[in-house]
């Protein structure tokens, strides 16, 4: 991580100075696990490059000139825009309704027509960076106050209940938790943790009654996949096949039997770690998950080194919310919970996913380049 000179201390960042400061080796990590990414749809059509790879790889490099530019933004700008980029992207989300296309069961993207865009992606980051701003505001001694919380419970509860209806539970429980970790940084009470769980407790009847047949029907497969081999519990019971048949170095790569005879289904999305895992084996899978692990890391590392609330805030939002990305995808297809629709970060197939995960980014780099910034509550700042 680039460490600047003292006098720097004392000025503000030139744009220079901001070039010198980006996470050079987080953005490294990243093409690497990118590049994962483009051999395993590679493998995924059968050694070809279309449909799914050569589409990433554009993708991907047209999400690293937003991410770049995210990371060289003076954060005091970040800071007072958060709350139009979360109206932003709230509209976004209502829009799904008004004008989007559905697919697979579901209405969740709208046709920018040069860019198919979910907008629930898009609302993950601007999630955190909303009420990283709110709390940066709000006193730490009310932050354990209902009154002082109802506006952030809001600006969580308001967008998951849209993502719910489109229907994706799975973006939904990520933006649920997501938020919950926000609060939980921002010095929120464990009492009202317990308060908020007891309360989902006793309103689980209701929300049982307003999923969609298909997803009552992956909860209770989840709990015994046996009971429907060729409907519900396919995907996991597939999945499970093709992570032991991989054994411990994997059969090679392209050479994975129940991706390339078809029986693994949504192989270039959500069960691409099955594919690794299948070709490349348990050392395989343990390589990916250290090489996300390195990231995680990097990211809290970056985040408890910045010197303003609203940095440390947003920056380890950010890193929890890539690794709800992570352990919600393996923990899906492994069987630990049930299957609901989360990508695996830079590796699955899907353009909204790489661009928000590419933002989320720049914005954690923007928290390393501007540490020593100091934001008070105007969004005004002097350089410690």
């Amino acid at each position: 991580m680039v460490s600047f000179s003292p006098d720097i201390g004392h000025r503000e960042l030139t744009f220079a100075d901001r070039v010198r400061g980006i996470s050079w080796g987080l953005i490294l990590l990243l093409c690497v696990l990118s590049g994962i990414g483009f051999a395993m749809l590679y493998s995924a059509a059968n050694g070809n490059w279309q449909p799914w790879a050569s589409k990433q790889v554009v993708r991907f490099a047209i999400a690293f000139v937003p991410m770049i530019t995210a990371a060289l933004i003076d954060i005091r700008y970040w800071f007072r825009i958060a709350y139009w980029v979360y109206g932003l992207a709230l509209a976004l989300v209502v829009a799904v309704d008004l004008r989007g296309f559905a697919g697979m069961g579901a209405q969740r993207w709208i046709d920018l027509g040069f860019f198919q865009l979910q907008p629930s992606e898009v609302m993950k980051v601007a999630l955190i960076l909303g009420l990283a701003r709110y709390f940066h505001v709000l006193p730490t001694e009310n932050a354990g106050r209902i009154t002082h919380l109802l506006v952030p419970v809001g600006m969580v509860m308001v967008p998951v209940a849209l993502v719910l209806k489109q229907p994706d539970l799975g973006t939904a429980m990520t933006l649920l938790a997501a938020g919950a970790i926000v609060f939980f940084l921002a010095g929120v009470r464990l009492w009202m943790f317990g308060a908020a769980a007891v309360a989902a407790a006793g309103a689980a009847p209701l929300i049982w009654s307003m999923l969609r047949d298909y997803q009552r029907a992956r909860l209770t497969t989840f709990l015994s996949p046996n009971s429907d081999p060729l409907g519900a519990g396919y995907h996991i019971l597939q999945s499970k096949i093709a992570l032991g048949s991989g054994g411990l170095f994997g059969k090679g790569f392209m050479l994975g039997t129940q991706t390339h005879l078809a029986f693994l289904p949504e192989r270039q999305t959500d069960f691409i770690f099955t594919m690794i895992a299948e070709e490349f084996g348990l050392v395989g899978g343990l390589v990916l998950l250290a090489l996300y692990a390195l990231v995680i890391v990097y990211g809290f590392t970056i985040a408890l080194r910045s010197r303003n609330h609203f940095g440390r805030i947003l920056g380890l939002g950010l890193a929890t919310n890539f690794f709800l990305y992570v352990f919600i995808n393996t923990a899906m297809v492994i069987g630990l919970i049930p299957v609901v629709g989360v990508p695996l970060p830079l590796i699955s197939y899907g353009g909204s996913a790489m661009v928000t995960v590419m933002l989320g980014f720049g914005l954690l780099m923007n928290v390393s380049i501007h540490r020593d910034v100091r934001i008070n509550r105007l969004g005004e700042s002097q350089v410690l």
